[in-house]
């Protein structure tokens, strides 16, 4: 059946069924016929109205198809940004670990720069406590500081005098290196001089040895008398004993050797004992100082306190003195005073 005014064959069969059931229930009118026409233009229309939206439907089904294309690349396009976010975000907790494994390592560095900052303090402490000396200290240093400067300014004044003093005393220097001319002169005089009153003493010494020998006052004797006065005066030793008795012969036994010194005394010095140990030759010369410096050697253990080495004499040859001085031996001659 062709389809009428664009209703389906079955819409219109639907339709005449209709119409053959109201025909047959009342009797049709002219006007209800016409209703009935108009009603079924406007279901016609309503129907031309339906098609066309069902046209637009199918369009917007075909852009929505194409959407859906596009949502599906898209998606797509997102599964992977959302791989490469996940792979990121991997990545991410590994730093993080990481991350958390540095700032205990932090925490533990904090926890010992809390320590050291408190061992600083401390310090900072003791320095603030330097300080305050320290400034104590510069108090007391300008004091003295002001007080040199005074004494600088003294200084100064004094100075001015010395140098005053200095020009009359280049003035005197060079009177006196007039003088020392004239006096070197007489000092090759007096050498000469000298030399002829060593030789005398010399001849004096030998004819008071061949003295002491006829009338028997002996060296030993000249010793104790002048020895005791020289040694208190120039080396401070006071002998014990009676006077002119404070040093005698004594004999010493070494381990069945028999040591026998002509001048032995005891004495203090400074409130200690000193002990002088010594040995009378008219002559003394190197052979004699070594003989006199091995005895000694010997005795010299077997004393308790401080020893003090002497020789006199009428002559002392300069070989002596040399060899004396390696000893420590002193060397007197008999009218040293």
């Amino acid at each position: 059946m062709e389809q009428v005014r664009g209703l389906t064959a079955e819409m219109y069969k639907a339709v005449v069924a209709i119409v053959d059931e109201r025909v047959k229930e009342i009797k049709v009118t002219r006007e209800d016929f016409r209703a009935l026409r108009e009603a079924i233009l406007d279901l016609t229309e309503a129907q031309a109205r339906t098609e066309t939206q069902m046209r637009e439907l199918a369009h917007a089904q075909a852009q929505l198809e194409v959407r859906m294309g596009e949502l599906t690349q898209a998606q797509a396009r997102t599964e992977e940004r959302v791989g490469g976010l996940e792979q990121a975000m991997e990545r991410l907790a590994q730093a993080q670990v990481r991350t958390e494994e540095r700032v205990g390592g932090l925490e533990q560095a904090m926890e010992r720069l809390a320590q050291a900052q408190v061992c600083t303090e401390e310090r900072v402490g003791g320095l603030e406590q330097a300080m305050e000396r320290l400034a104590q200290a510069q108090v007391r240093t300008e004091e003295r500081v002001g007080g040199l400067e005074q004494a600088m300014e003294r200084l100064a004044q004094a100075q001015a005098r010395t140098e005053e003093r200095v020009g009359g005393l280049e003035q005197a220097v060079k009177e006196l290196a007039q003088v020392q001319a004239r006096t070197e002169e007489r000092i090759g005089e007096l050498a000469q001089a000298q030399t002829r009153t060593e030789e005398a003493l010399h001849d004096l010494a030998r004819q008071v040895g061949a003295l002491s020998e006829n009338i028997g006052f002996g060296l030993e004797d000249i010793a104790r008398v002048v020895l005791p006065g020289y040694l208190e005066r120039h080396y401070g030793v006071k002998l014990k004993g009676p006077l002119g008795a404070e040093l005698g012969r004594k004999i010493f036994d070494v381990e069945g050797y028999w040591v026998e010194l002509n001048l032995y005394g005891e004495g203090v010095k400074d409130g200690k004992k000193v002990i002088i140990l010594g040995e009378a030759k008219s002559r003394i010369h190197e052979r004699e100082v070594k003989k006199f410096a091995r005895d000694v050697a010997l005795v010299e253990p077997l004393m308790k306190g401080e020893v003090m080495r002497v020789m006199f004499g009428f002559y002392i040859h300069p070989t002596a003195m040399k060899e004396a001085e390696k000893h420590q031996i002193l060397l007197v001659a008999s009218y040293q005073r």
